[in-house]
């Protein structure tokens, strides 16, 4: 037989007990990491919550290839290429041994993840990665103002945190498209929470991600990011930048009846913590320089609690 008309190979199918323990690995990467998504997941139907673990056991290995300092920064853009690259090949079909990849290209096939938004979240990790510094050489030496403008950094914020969302309402379920913008602008609500309260740890890191213009509106230098004390200016910017989260946070109430219901309590969850974590940045006057500011494991808990009577009532 001529090798063009050679039988093409059967996809990769891999048995039931290895997708079984591929999510195992997934969840147990989740839990670990995922200091505010794994509550919500735990009130999700099990497949659901099977299929958001292997997505963020995704994301986290993209962040941490994007964020590992010991390497140059076009090496980081080789190897998330490289796994971006494994990736494609399992999802076509090709045989993997990666406990992440098994769990995730099952996800996309049952839910219907269009492969793109998956690019987009790796995308967003290398948006990440600076070139130029020295591989070994501390983190954050140089200090960087990331975006010119805020829409500039929305792309970014889209990428990262609005594409999760998308992710996250086609494996709760959803019919109507107006579910999409919502949920883009609830992830933009999440990220903007995000950088407000990390802004001295992502400093440290030679990252600023608050927009350049708003910087030369509160008249803040870079260098201020690395105070031992908050500057007064920069608790104006970060009240007038919870302001615009807020405005985000708007799409929260509309989306909840467009998902699901099964998944409603989980979204519910999601953003009590989120809308929470935002509640305590402003009672402490927008001071995030010195210790993190985060929910307690109990907060979290009694936020799960109503959560599950949610999905139980």
């Amino acid at each position: 037989m001529s090798a063009a008309v050679q039988p093409m190979p059967s996809p990769f199918s891999p048995t039931s007990s290895q997708i079984a323990v591929a999510y195992s690995v997934c969840r147990s990467i989740t839990r670990s990491a995922a200091k505010n998504f794994y509550y919500a997941f735990l009130v999700l139907p099990p497949a659901k919550r099977q299929a958001l673990c292997a997505v963020y056991a995704f994301m986290r290995r993209c962040d941490d290839i994007a964020d590992d300092f010991k390497l140059p920064g076009y090496e980081r853009r080789q190897r998330l290429e490289a796994w971006l690259d494994a990736f494609h090949r399992a999802e076509s079909g090709h045989p993997t041994d990666d406990p992440v990849l098994l769990a995730l290209t099952d996800t996309q096939r049952r839910f219907k993840v269009p492969v793109e938004l998956l690019d987009q979240l790796a995308y967003g990790t290398g948006m990440d990665i600076q070139d130029g510094a020295d591989p070994g050489s501390p983190p954050g030496e140089g200090l960087q103002v990331l975006y010119r403008t805020f829409g500039d950094l929305r792309l970014y914020c889209y990428r990262v945190a609005s594409v999760v969302g998308l992710v996250c309402i086609r494996i709760f379920g959803y019919r109507d498209p107006a579910a999409e913008g919502l949920a883009e602008n609830l992830g933009l609500a999440f990220q903007l929470t995000n950088i407000i309260r990390d802004i001295q740890e992502d400093a440290c890191m030679g990252r600023i991600y608050l927009p350049a213009e708003d910087l030369d509106r509160f008249k803040i230098v870079p260098s201020e990011f690395r105070q031992a004390a908050i500057p007064e200016r920069l608790r104006w910017l970060l009240a007038a930048e919870a302001d615009r989260a807020r405005e985000y946070y708007g799409a929260a109430r509309e989306l909840m009846l467009l998902i699901d219901e099964d998944s409603q309590p989980a979204l519910w969850v999601l953003v009590s913590i989120y809308r929470r974590l935002l509640e305590k940045i402003s009672e402490r006057k927008y001071d995030v320089f010195g210790k993190k500011i985060k929910l307690t494991v109990r907060e979290k808990v009694i936020i799960l609690g109503k959560g599950l009577v949610k999905r139980l009532a």
